[in-house]
């Protein structure tokens, strides 16, 4: 095989990018195209591995997208599919990065947000076609070390041959012209000092472009609103580059907290705005109390279906306070879990990307038969730190679960893969599970009585009141245990509250 070098790219001529072409990544977006579409990129926007990507000043939504490249060997005009892909001399790993903070100005056009120097990566070694399947092929994509994206070609919907009849019916296609196929789900933003890096293999791994490597820095000058549009950032495309708004929520906490502090983090519910954040003190708080003290102040204040019900723990002992992330099984159908299941799915992603504290919820219809969760994936969930995994489904090698120090809410011991009943479908959706809805950024806490779900919003009052109930109840149970009827005394009366508040003059609340 051969590197690509400078003199490599100097050959490219047009660079043609196609939009959607995954399944896993149309159904992040959520529809799927009838054909092929596309947009250029010019040839000022390659680059090599191990070159820098600016984001520019004043923007932030700067998105990585690893795709296989195919390289055009010989000129082509108006050929079928399998004249097409006999055309193709190389393919190698790309990285089509986009600037979001401009695709309002560009109206579809992609000019600027991917026309930027070092926004079309290639390398770093090219693969002859002639000695590849190209519906065999692996593409992967890591950000500092971790993975972000990891599918094959083997369900594109669009293959290259295909692309390639098509664009010749309109354009004639030349030596060194190169199309990029399509990015699969993963794609998200990329931050300055990260490292981001693609690779393409052969799913045996024969054959492999080594990883390309792109480098992001920060840029120090600004668009000049005197010359055109500027950069225009909303909730909408945040979304959009990172791929869902619990994503996009994520990271900004995780930022917030490398710059403030690494035990505060926030994870809002996307129905409810901005959450509080989740600070030591709150968590501490919500430690203290029990699941039935927050469960009597949530039903005074309305809510009632705030329970996961039905489930076992493998932690007599375990008192759980964390954010709700959520993972969504739907009904094994085999020709979805042929597209959804394999590989890099769902569930692995999301275990990928658990956080200090997190609580994986996941909703498997309280399906008994099957596991939803294996003893690997419960120790990569242990070691990023989450707080627990919460399944309404079964648990495979349930001993060694059991055997770890992060607590895991099940339904049933099952030794079936989930293949057999599920298929890995979402990640920070609201999900049912055990009888009520779980939104990514809730809060939750479990302990021996239970686990709850706690809104965001409220945390912060919630507890308030349910440490007062308790500092109550203790002055209560007192006078029960030294012999005093309830009555009048359980709740407190006029009286016995004057005695109460006597007595809590002399016994402060400790939180």
């Amino acid at each position: 095989m051969q590197d690509v070098t400078a003199e490599t790219l100097g050959t490219i001529g047009t660079v043609i990018a196609v939009h959607l072409n995954y399944p896993s990544r149309c159904a992040q977006r959520g529809r799927t195209p009838e054909h092929p579409s596309y947009f250029l990129k010019p040839a000022s926007s390659l680059a090599l591995s191990g070159a820098t990507v600016e984001r520019p000043a004043g923007t932030e939504l700067l998105a990585f997208e690893g795709e296989v490249a195919v390289v055009l060997g010989e000129r082509v005009h108006r050929v079928t599919p399998e004249q097409g892909w006999a055309a193709v001399s190389h393919v190698t790993a790309a990285n089509d990065w986009g600037l979001y903070d401009m695709r309002a100005a560009d109206k579809g056009s992609n000019v600027r947000n991917k026309g930027g120097a070092g926004y079309t990566a290639l390398g770093p070694a090219l693969i002859p076609a002639a000695e590849i399947d190209p519906a065999g092929l692996r593409v992967r994509t890591w950000v500092n070390g971790t993975i972000a994206q990891d599918d094959t070609t083997e369900t594109l919907l669009f293959g290259f041959g295909r692309l390639i009849a098509d664009l010749s019916q309109w354009l004639t296609l030349e030596a060194g012209d190169v199309i990029l196929t399509g990015t699969p789900a993963g794609s998200s933003v990329a931050q300055p000092g990260d490292r981001v890096e693609v690779e393409v293999s052969s799913l045996d791994g024969i054959r492999s472009t080594g990883r390309l490597l792109s480098i992001v820095t920060e840029g120090d000058v600004e668009a000049n609103p005197a010359y055109g549009s500027t950069p225009t950032v909303t909730d909408e495309q945040r979304i959009e580059a990172y791929g869902s708004e619990a994503a996009w929520r994520s990271d900004e906490a995780r930022r917030a907290g490398d710059t403030a502090s690494a035990a505060t983090r926030q994870t809002p519910a996307p129905t409810t705005g901005t959450a509080p954040v989740l600070s030591p003190e709150l968590r501490g708080k919500l430690e203290a109390v029990a699941t039935a003290t927050l469960s009597s102040q949530l039903r005074k204040r309305g809510l009632n279906n705030v329970t996961i019900d039905g489930l076992r723990c493998t932690r007599d002992d375990a008192k759980v306070v964390g954010i709700a992330r959520t993972l969504r099984y739907v009904p094994n159908r085999e020709d979805l879990f042929t597209e959804h299941g394999g590989g890099y799915n769902a569930q692995k992603r999301i275990v990928d990307d658990l956080h200090e504290g997190d609580v994986l919820v996941m909703e498997a219809r309280g399906e008994k038969g099957a596991g939803t969760l294996g003893d690997i994936l419960a120790l990569r969930a242990q070691v990023a730190g989450a707080g627990a995994i919460i399944t309404d489904g079964g648990v495979r090698d349930a001993a060694v679960v059991a055997g770890l120090t992060m607590p895991t809410f099940y339904a049933t011991a099952h030794p079936a893969v989930l293949g057999r009943k599920h298929v890995p479908w979402d990640t920070d959706v609201a999900v049912a599970c055990g009888g009520t809805t779980v939104v990514p950024g809730d809060i939750i806490v479990a302990d021996a009585d239970g686990i709850l779900v706690i809104p965001p919003a409220l945390a912060e009052e919630l507890v308030e009141e349910c440490l007062q109930q308790e500092h109550e109840e203790t002055f209560i149970y007192a006078q029960v245990e030294a012999g005093h009827p309830v009555d009048g005394l359980f709740p407190l009366n006029a009286a016995w509250r004057a005695t109460y508040e006597a007595w809590a003059a002399e016994h402060p609340r400790e939180l």
